[in-house]
Protein backbone atom coordinates (compact mmCIF):
# COMPACT_ATOMS: atom_id res chain seq x y z
CA UNK A 1 0.00 0.00 0.00
CA UNK A 2 1.79 3.37 -1.06
CA UNK A 3 -0.33 6.44 0.23
CA UNK A 4 0.75 10.47 -0.17
CA UNK A 5 0.97 12.71 2.50
CA UNK A 6 1.22 16.33 1.07
CA UNK A 7 0.43 20.02 1.57
CA UNK A 8 2.28 19.97 5.26
CA UNK A 9 4.84 21.55 7.19
CA UNK A 10 7.54 19.10 7.78
CA UNK A 11 9.28 19.30 11.15
CA UNK A 12 12.02 15.99 9.48
CA UNK A 13 14.12 17.37 12.17
CA UNK A 14 17.01 16.45 9.22
CA UNK A 15 20.48 18.14 10.50
CA UNK A 16 21.57 21.39 8.09
CA UNK A 17 18.29 23.74 8.87
CA UNK A 18 16.29 24.85 12.27
CA UNK A 19 13.86 21.66 12.91
CA UNK A 20 14.69 20.26 9.29
CA UNK A 21 11.93 22.17 8.33
CA UNK A 22 9.97 22.38 5.02
CA UNK A 23 7.25 24.48 4.78
CA UNK A 24 5.55 22.84 1.62
CA UNK A 25 6.36 18.77 2.35
CA UNK A 26 5.23 15.82 1.03
CA UNK A 27 5.82 12.23 2.70
CA UNK A 28 5.22 8.93 0.56
CA UNK A 29 4.81 5.70 2.47
CA UNK A 30 4.93 2.39 1.19
CA UNK A 31 3.55 0.24 3.62
CA UNK A 32 5.20 0.85 7.45
CA UNK A 33 8.27 2.59 5.94
CA UNK A 34 8.99 6.39 4.55
CA UNK A 35 9.47 5.74 0.94
CA UNK A 36 10.35 9.84 -0.10
CA UNK A 37 10.36 12.84 2.16
CA UNK A 38 10.91 15.99 0.84
CA UNK A 39 9.11 19.19 -0.88
CA UNK A 40 6.52 19.14 -2.79
CA UNK A 41 7.10 20.42 -6.03
CA UNK A 42 9.82 18.00 -6.04
CA UNK A 43 7.65 14.81 -5.73
CA UNK A 44 8.76 12.21 -8.41
CA UNK A 45 6.29 12.90 -11.78
CA UNK A 46 5.50 9.03 -11.81
CA UNK A 47 5.10 8.33 -8.43
CA UNK A 48 1.92 6.87 -8.43
CA UNK A 49 0.07 6.27 -4.88
CA UNK A 50 -3.16 3.95 -3.64
CA UNK A 51 -4.06 6.90 -1.47
CA UNK A 52 -3.75 10.40 -1.27
CA UNK A 53 -4.41 12.37 1.92
CA UNK A 54 -4.08 16.52 1.70
CA UNK A 55 -3.32 17.72 5.46
CA UNK A 56 -4.17 21.20 4.44
CA UNK A 57 -0.98 23.04 5.87
CA UNK A 58 -1.04 20.88 9.18
CA UNK A 59 2.85 20.29 10.90
CA UNK A 60 3.73 16.91 10.91
CA UNK A 61 6.80 15.74 13.10
CA UNK A 62 8.03 12.30 13.86
CA UNK A 63 5.81 10.32 16.07
CA UNK A 64 7.01 10.87 19.99
CA UNK A 65 9.26 8.56 21.54
CA UNK A 66 8.54 8.38 25.68
CA UNK A 67 11.92 6.33 26.29
CA UNK A 68 11.30 6.10 30.08
CA UNK A 69 8.16 5.00 31.69
CA UNK A 70 6.90 2.68 34.92
CA UNK A 71 2.92 2.38 33.50
CA UNK A 72 2.46 -1.03 34.90
CA UNK A 73 1.44 -0.77 39.02
CA UNK A 74 -1.50 -0.90 40.98
CA UNK A 75 -2.49 2.22 43.42
CA UNK A 76 -1.70 5.71 43.69
CA UNK A 77 0.31 7.56 46.47
CA UNK A 78 -1.24 10.77 47.01
CA UNK A 79 -0.99 10.51 50.61
CA UNK A 80 3.18 10.77 50.10
CA UNK A 81 2.56 13.74 48.08
CA UNK A 82 1.15 15.38 50.56
CA UNK A 83 3.44 14.34 53.15
CA UNK A 84 6.06 16.08 51.42
CA UNK A 85 4.40 18.66 51.08
CA UNK A 86 4.24 18.76 54.91
CA UNK A 87 8.18 18.38 54.88
CA UNK A 88 8.79 15.30 54.70
CA UNK A 89 11.69 14.04 52.07
CA UNK A 90 11.12 11.57 49.14
CA UNK A 91 14.22 9.63 51.31
CA UNK A 92 12.34 9.47 54.59
CA UNK A 93 9.12 8.38 53.21
CA UNK A 94 11.05 5.53 51.96
CA UNK A 95 12.82 4.93 55.10
CA UNK A 96 9.73 4.84 56.68
CA UNK A 97 8.54 1.88 54.50
CA UNK A 98 6.44 4.02 52.14
CA UNK A 99 7.77 5.06 48.72
CA UNK A 100 7.92 2.12 45.78
CA UNK A 101 7.49 -0.63 48.30
CA UNK A 102 3.58 0.93 48.61
CA UNK A 103 3.23 0.57 45.09
CA UNK A 104 4.71 -2.92 44.89
CA UNK A 105 2.35 -4.27 47.71
CA UNK A 106 -0.26 -2.76 45.68
CA UNK A 107 0.79 -4.36 42.05
CA UNK A 108 1.46 -7.69 44.17
CA UNK A 109 -2.39 -7.95 45.41
CA UNK A 110 -3.46 -6.45 41.76
CA UNK A 111 -4.89 -9.03 39.21
CA UNK A 112 -3.08 -9.44 36.09
CA UNK A 113 -6.44 -7.94 34.11
CA UNK A 114 -6.67 -4.73 36.38
CA UNK A 115 -2.98 -4.77 35.70
CA UNK A 116 -3.18 -4.38 32.22
CA UNK A 117 -6.40 -2.59 32.29
CA UNK A 118 -4.73 0.56 34.30
CA UNK A 119 -1.52 0.34 31.92
CA UNK A 120 -4.22 0.75 29.19
CA UNK A 121 -5.44 4.04 30.20
CA UNK A 122 -2.27 5.23 30.78
CA UNK A 123 -0.71 4.26 27.10
CA UNK A 124 -4.09 5.65 25.74
CA UNK A 125 -3.56 9.14 27.48
CA UNK A 126 0.29 9.22 25.91
CA UNK A 127 -1.19 8.16 22.70
CA UNK A 128 -3.68 10.87 22.37
CA UNK A 129 -0.29 13.44 22.46
CA UNK A 130 1.23 12.06 19.95
CA UNK A 131 3.35 9.11 20.95
CA UNK A 132 3.99 6.35 18.56
CA UNK A 133 6.83 4.12 20.94
CA UNK A 134 7.37 4.10 24.56
CA UNK A 135 9.26 2.18 26.94
CA UNK A 136 7.89 1.00 29.87
CA UNK A 137 9.88 -0.54 32.88
CA UNK A 138 9.18 -3.59 35.41
CA UNK A 139 10.43 -2.85 39.31
CA UNK A 140 6.77 -2.85 40.95
CA UNK A 141 6.91 -6.75 41.36
CA UNK A 142 10.30 -7.44 42.86
CA UNK A 143 10.15 -11.14 42.70
CA UNK A 144 10.08 -13.54 39.54
CA UNK A 145 6.74 -14.35 39.51
CA UNK A 146 5.62 -10.77 39.65
CA UNK A 147 8.21 -9.18 38.00
CA UNK A 148 7.05 -12.11 34.98
CA UNK A 149 3.45 -10.72 35.26
CA UNK A 150 4.59 -6.74 34.79
CA UNK A 151 6.67 -7.30 32.03
CA UNK A 152 4.10 -9.71 30.28
CA UNK A 153 1.46 -6.96 30.70
CA UNK A 154 3.60 -4.26 28.93
CA UNK A 155 4.15 -7.15 26.25
CA UNK A 156 0.29 -7.13 26.12
CA UNK A 157 0.28 -3.49 25.69
CA UNK A 158 2.34 -3.50 22.49
CA UNK A 159 0.27 -5.79 20.93
CA UNK A 160 -3.02 -4.73 21.57
CA UNK A 161 -2.54 -0.93 20.97
CA UNK A 162 -0.87 0.67 18.24
CA UNK A 163 1.95 0.92 19.68
CA UNK A 164 5.70 0.22 19.92
CA UNK A 165 6.35 -1.09 23.28
CA UNK A 166 10.13 -1.78 24.49
CA UNK A 167 10.05 -3.80 27.69
CA UNK A 168 13.24 -3.17 30.70
CA UNK A 169 13.53 -4.99 33.44
CA UNK A 170 14.19 -2.97 36.60
CA UNK A 171 14.18 -5.37 39.38
CA UNK A 172 16.76 -3.84 40.71
CA UNK A 173 14.27 -0.83 41.72
CA UNK A 174 14.31 -1.62 45.64
CA UNK A 175 14.37 -3.57 48.02
CA UNK A 176 11.52 -5.70 48.71
CA UNK A 177 10.22 -6.59 52.55
CA UNK A 178 10.99 -10.47 52.35
CA UNK A 179 14.86 -9.48 51.64
CA UNK A 180 14.86 -6.55 54.51
CA UNK A 181 18.38 -6.03 55.24
CA UNK A 182 20.00 -8.34 52.56
CA UNK A 183 20.57 -6.64 49.83
CA UNK A 184 23.15 -8.22 48.59
CA UNK A 185 20.68 -11.81 48.89
CA UNK A 186 18.26 -9.95 46.60
CA UNK A 187 20.75 -8.73 44.03
CA UNK A 188 21.46 -13.06 43.87
CA UNK A 189 17.75 -13.07 43.08
CA UNK A 190 18.12 -10.87 40.69
CA UNK A 191 20.50 -12.26 38.46
CA UNK A 192 18.80 -15.79 38.95
CA UNK A 193 15.60 -14.41 37.64
CA UNK A 194 16.96 -12.35 33.91
CA UNK A 195 17.71 -16.19 32.07
CA UNK A 196 14.29 -16.96 32.41
CA UNK A 197 12.67 -13.44 31.90
CA UNK A 198 14.88 -13.16 28.92
CA UNK A 199 14.28 -16.49 27.50
CA UNK A 200 10.69 -15.53 27.64
CA UNK A 201 11.44 -12.85 25.13
CA UNK A 202 9.93 -10.06 27.69
CA UNK A 203 13.26 -8.19 28.41
CA UNK A 204 14.23 -5.44 25.63
CA UNK A 205 17.10 -4.23 28.42
CA UNK A 206 18.16 -3.91 32.41
CA UNK A 207 18.07 -0.89 34.30
CA UNK A 208 18.60 -0.18 38.28
CA UNK A 209 18.49 2.07 40.41
CA UNK A 210 21.79 3.02 41.66
CA UNK A 211 21.24 5.93 44.56
CA UNK A 212 21.24 5.98 48.47
CA UNK A 213 18.08 4.57 48.75
CA UNK A 214 18.41 2.05 45.75
CA UNK A 215 21.62 -0.24 45.46
CA UNK A 216 25.25 0.81 45.26
CA UNK A 217 27.23 1.11 42.31
CA UNK A 218 28.85 -2.30 43.33
CA UNK A 219 25.34 -4.14 43.55
CA UNK A 220 24.47 -2.25 39.97
CA UNK A 221 27.71 -3.35 38.83
CA UNK A 222 26.48 -7.17 39.50
CA UNK A 223 23.44 -6.54 37.19
CA UNK A 224 25.13 -5.24 34.55
CA UNK A 225 27.22 -8.65 34.62
CA UNK A 226 24.67 -10.51 34.19
CA UNK A 227 22.71 -8.17 31.56
CA UNK A 228 25.74 -8.63 29.58
CA UNK A 229 25.71 -12.16 29.64
CA UNK A 230 22.52 -12.42 28.34
CA UNK A 231 23.73 -10.03 25.57
CA UNK A 232 21.13 -7.38 26.97
CA UNK A 233 21.82 -3.81 26.81
CA UNK A 234 22.14 -1.91 30.18
CA UNK A 235 20.28 2.01 31.33
CA UNK A 236 20.46 3.52 35.28
CA UNK A 237 18.63 5.44 36.99
CA UNK A 238 21.31 7.67 37.85
CA UNK A 239 22.50 10.40 39.75
CA UNK A 240 18.93 11.59 40.96
CA UNK A 241 19.23 12.10 44.27
CA UNK A 242 23.25 11.57 44.77
CA UNK A 243 25.58 11.24 43.30
CA UNK A 244 26.79 7.66 43.97
CA UNK A 245 29.29 7.56 40.36
CA UNK A 246 26.89 5.45 38.38
CA UNK A 247 26.55 7.34 35.06
CA UNK A 248 30.02 6.54 35.01
CA UNK A 249 29.17 2.53 35.86
CA UNK A 250 27.17 2.87 33.36
CA UNK A 251 29.24 4.34 30.55
CA UNK A 252 31.75 1.53 31.17
CA UNK A 253 29.10 -0.89 30.10
CA UNK A 254 28.31 1.11 26.95
CA UNK A 255 24.39 2.04 28.31
CA UNK A 256 22.25 3.15 26.34
CA UNK A 257 21.52 5.69 28.50
CA UNK A 258 21.51 6.99 32.27
CA UNK A 259 18.56 8.83 33.22
CA UNK A 260 17.99 12.09 35.55
CA UNK A 261 21.28 12.99 36.86
CA UNK A 262 20.04 16.00 38.75
CA UNK A 263 23.51 15.28 41.05
CA UNK A 264 26.27 13.94 37.92
CA UNK A 265 29.57 16.02 37.63
CA UNK A 266 31.97 16.70 35.21
CA UNK A 267 33.08 13.02 34.98
CA UNK A 268 29.89 11.55 34.29
CA UNK A 269 29.40 13.81 31.45
CA UNK A 270 32.94 12.80 30.24
CA UNK A 271 31.96 9.17 30.14
CA UNK A 272 28.73 9.23 28.77
CA UNK A 273 30.08 11.64 25.83
CA UNK A 274 32.97 8.62 25.59
CA UNK A 275 29.98 5.64 25.66
CA UNK A 276 27.79 7.31 23.54
CA UNK A 277 25.37 6.88 26.66
CA UNK A 278 22.06 9.42 25.88
CA UNK A 279 21.56 11.56 28.80
CA UNK A 280 17.37 11.00 29.38
CA UNK A 281 16.40 14.02 31.39
CA UNK A 282 12.91 13.75 33.70
CA UNK A 283 11.44 17.41 34.11
CA UNK A 284 8.22 15.63 36.21
CA UNK A 285 9.75 14.11 38.51
CA UNK A 286 11.86 17.23 39.00
CA UNK A 287 9.17 19.16 39.13
CA UNK A 288 7.13 16.90 41.61
CA UNK A 289 10.13 16.01 43.58
CA UNK A 290 10.43 20.24 44.44
CA UNK A 291 14.27 19.30 43.47
CA UNK A 292 16.63 22.24 43.38
CA UNK A 293 20.08 20.78 41.79
CA UNK A 294 19.56 20.62 38.07
CA UNK A 295 20.23 18.26 35.61
CA UNK A 296 23.79 19.52 33.84
CA UNK A 297 22.42 20.48 30.58
CA UNK A 298 25.39 23.28 29.57
CA UNK A 299 28.09 20.55 30.20
CA UNK A 300 26.01 17.72 28.30
CA UNK A 301 25.35 20.30 25.47
CA UNK A 302 29.08 21.08 25.11
CA UNK A 303 30.32 17.55 25.53
CA UNK A 304 28.06 16.39 22.50
CA UNK A 305 25.69 14.45 24.62
CA UNK A 306 22.25 13.40 23.15
CA UNK A 307 19.65 14.97 25.16
CA UNK A 308 16.32 12.76 25.61
CA UNK A 309 13.07 14.14 27.38
CA UNK A 310 10.66 11.56 28.80
CA UNK A 311 7.69 11.54 30.94
CA UNK A 312 9.06 8.99 33.74
CA UNK A 313 5.10 8.44 34.54
CA UNK A 314 4.97 6.42 37.59
CA UNK A 315 2.63 6.83 41.25
CA UNK A 316 5.30 8.49 43.52
CA UNK A 317 7.37 10.64 41.50
CA UNK A 318 5.96 11.92 37.87
CA UNK A 319 2.15 11.32 38.36
CA UNK A 320 1.89 12.49 34.44
CA UNK A 321 0.51 11.06 31.18
CA UNK A 322 1.30 14.63 29.15
CA UNK A 323 4.16 14.82 26.87
CA UNK A 324 3.73 17.60 25.83
CA UNK A 325 3.37 19.07 29.43
CA UNK A 326 7.11 17.63 29.64
CA UNK A 327 8.52 19.42 26.61
CA UNK A 328 7.48 22.76 28.33
CA UNK A 329 9.26 21.73 31.19
CA UNK A 330 12.05 20.87 29.75
CA UNK A 331 12.16 24.14 28.04
CA UNK A 332 10.85 26.44 31.50
CA UNK A 333 13.23 23.94 34.25
CA UNK A 334 16.00 23.02 32.18
CA UNK A 335 16.34 25.83 29.59
CA UNK A 336 16.64 23.68 26.52
CA UNK A 337 15.77 25.06 23.58
CA UNK A 338 12.37 23.98 22.17
CA UNK A 339 14.02 22.13 19.20
CA UNK A 340 16.10 20.19 21.85
CA UNK A 341 13.55 19.13 23.88
CA UNK A 342 11.05 17.99 20.83
CA UNK A 343 14.54 16.04 19.96
CA UNK A 344 14.39 14.95 23.19
CA UNK A 345 11.31 13.41 22.91
CA UNK A 346 12.29 11.66 19.14
CA UNK A 347 15.29 11.66 18.35
CA UNK A 348 17.24 11.15 21.04
CA UNK A 349 13.95 9.48 22.77
CA UNK A 350 14.70 6.57 19.71
CA UNK A 351 18.17 6.62 20.86
CA UNK A 352 17.65 5.93 23.97
CA UNK A 353 15.80 2.97 23.34
CA UNK A 354 18.47 1.53 20.51
CA UNK A 355 15.97 2.29 17.74
CA UNK A 356 17.81 3.47 14.75
CA UNK A 357 15.00 3.42 12.40
CA UNK A 358 12.40 5.93 14.03
CA UNK A 359 12.98 9.70 15.56
CA UNK A 360 13.75 11.48 12.62
CA UNK A 361 11.35 12.12 9.21
CA UNK A 362 13.78 10.40 6.29
CA UNK A 363 13.26 8.02 3.13
CA UNK A 364 14.66 4.79 5.38
CA UNK A 365 12.09 5.09 8.49
CA UNK A 366 9.85 3.49 10.00
CA UNK A 367 6.59 5.18 9.02
CA UNK A 368 5.48 6.61 12.46
CA UNK A 369 4.81 10.65 12.56
CA UNK A 370 1.86 12.89 14.21
CA UNK A 371 -0.36 15.37 12.81
CA UNK A 372 -0.38 19.09 14.89
CA UNK A 373 -3.15 21.71 14.68
CA UNK A 374 -0.37 24.05 14.93
CA UNK A 375 1.58 26.87 13.07
CA UNK A 376 5.17 25.93 13.89
CA UNK A 377 6.99 23.03 15.51
CA UNK A 378 7.94 25.09 18.55
CA UNK A 379 4.70 25.55 19.80
CA UNK A 380 4.80 22.01 20.92
CA UNK A 381 6.63 22.88 24.06
CA UNK A 382 4.61 26.29 24.41
CA UNK A 383 1.19 25.52 25.27
CA UNK A 384 0.51 23.53 28.00
CA UNK A 385 -2.54 21.91 29.91
CA UNK A 386 -5.91 22.12 28.24
CA UNK A 387 -5.05 22.25 24.55
CA UNK A 388 -5.05 19.03 22.27
CA UNK A 389 -3.03 19.60 19.25
CA UNK A 390 -2.58 15.77 17.80
CA UNK A 391 -5.13 15.38 15.13
CA UNK A 392 -3.48 12.56 13.48
CA UNK A 393 -1.41 9.75 14.30
CA UNK A 394 0.27 7.22 12.07
CA UNK A 395 2.21 4.23 13.26
CA UNK A 396 4.11 1.45 11.10
CA UNK A 397 2.24 3.38 8.34
CA UNK A 398 -1.39 2.50 9.86
CA UNK A 399 -3.11 5.60 10.86
CA UNK A 400 -5.12 5.73 13.63
CA UNK A 401 -7.00 8.63 15.30
CA UNK A 402 -6.11 10.75 19.07
CA UNK A 403 -8.39 9.25 21.58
Amino acid sequence: MRTLWRHAQLATLAPGTPWGLIVRGAIVVDDATLAWVGAEAELPSTLAVDAENDLGGALVTPGLVDCHTHLVYAGERAREFEQRLQGASYEDIARAGGGIRSTVAATREASDEALFDGARLRALALMAEGVTTLEVKSGYGLSAAHEARCLRVARRLGRELALTVRTTCLSAHALPPEFEGRADAYIDAVCAWLPALHGEGLVDAVDAFCDRIGFSAAQTRRVFAAARALALPVKLHAEQLSDQGGAVLAAEHGALSCDHLEYAGHDAVAAMAAAGSVAVLLPGAYYFLRETKLPPVAALRAAGVPIAIATDHNPGSSPTLSPLLMLNMACTLFRLTPEEAVRGMTQHGARALGLADRGTLAAGQRADFAVWKLDHPSELAYWFGGRKPCERVVQGGVERRPA
